[in-house]
C-alpha cells in the first residue's frame, strides 16, 4: 500500500498533510480509549511497542510485490486490532511505517501522509464495524471465520479504496491509470483471503496464554466479553 513516488506530487501533496493530521487525531482518540477503558497508559505503551515491531516486520520481512500504483503488503490490521486494540494498532502502524521509511525507504517519506491515512482511516472504520458485528457477549478469541473475514475485508478494502483515491487524485482518469488501480485491487484479494485465516490461527494460539498474566500485552476484550 506504499504509494509510489510521483503518483501525487506538487501542491497536491498538501491534501495528504490534512488527511494525515486527521489520522493522527483518530490515533489519539483510539489511544485515549485504551488508556481509559483497557489497561491504562502502561498497557498502551507495551502494546504499541509490540505493534510497532510487528508492523515493521510486515513491511520489511514478509513478502511484498509492486503492483500497479502501489505495493502489495501483508498488513495484518485486523489481527493487530483483535489482539492489541485499536489504539496500539494505530500507533504501531504509524511508527512502524515511519521507522521503515526513515531507515530503509527514505524515498517513501514524502508519501508518509498518504500512506498513514491509507492505514489509519480503515483501521478506525474497522473498529466501528467490529462493535456492530461482534456481539458484546463474545470475546475476540471466540470470533468466527465470518466475523474475521468481515473485519479483514473492511480493512483491506479501505486500503484499496484509499490507494485508488490517491492514484486517481494524482494521475487522473486515464485508461492506464485506471488499469493500474484495478490490478492493484485484484492483487489485494489474496491478502483479504489469507488474513482471516491468520486471525483465527493467532486467536487460537492466544487461548494457550494465561489471561491473568497478559493484561498489559493483550487487550481485555480478547479474553472477556464487553462490559
Amino acid at each position: 500500500m506504499h504509494i509510489e513516488p510521483g503518483v501525487v506530487d506538487g501542491a497536491k501533496i498538501l491534501l495528504s498533510v490534512a488527511t494525515a493530521v486527521a489520522s493522527v487525531g483518530l490515533i489519539g482518540k483510539m489511544s485515549l480509549d485504551t488508556i481509559r477503558r483497557d489497561g491504562g497508559f502502561a498497557a498502551l505503551v507495551v502494546r504499541s511497542v509490540i505493534a510497532t515491531a510487528l508492523v515493521f516486520c510486515f513491511f520489511e520481512v514478509l513478502p511484498t510485490k509492486p503492483v500497479g500504483v502501489s505495493e502489495v503488503h501483508v498488513i495484518l490490521g485486523s489481527t493487530l486490532y483483535l489482539m492489541l486494540g485499536a489504539g496500539p494498532a494505530g500507533i504501531g502502524l504509524a511508527l512502524g511505517l515511519l521507522v521503515q521509511g526513515v531507515f530503509f525507504a527514505p524515498a517513501d517519506l514524502p508519501q508518509y501522509g498518504m500512506n498513514l491515512t491509507t492505514l489509519i482511516v480503515p483501521l478506525f472504520a474497522m473498529s466501528l464495524l467490529a462493535r456492530r458485528i461482534i456481539p458484546a457477549k463474545t470475546a475476540y478469541k471466540d470470533v468466527s471465520y465470518k466475523q474475521a473475514l468481515a473485519l479483514s475485508t473492511s480493512y483491506q478494502g479501505g486500503i484499496v479504496a484509499w490507494v485508488g483515491f490517491w492514484a486517481l487524485y494524482g494521475g487522473g482518469l486515464g485508461a492506464e491509470n485506471l488499469a493500474n488501480v484495478g490490478s492493484f485491487g485484484l492483487a489485494y484479494l489474496t491478502v483479504i483471503i489469507v488474513e482471516p485465516l491468520v486471525d483465527l490461527a493467532v486467536l487460537a494460539g492466544a487461548k494457550l496464554f494465561d489471561k491473568a498474566r497478559t493484561g498489559l500485552v493483550f487487550q481485555q476484550r480478547l479474553y472477556h466479553a464487553a462490559a
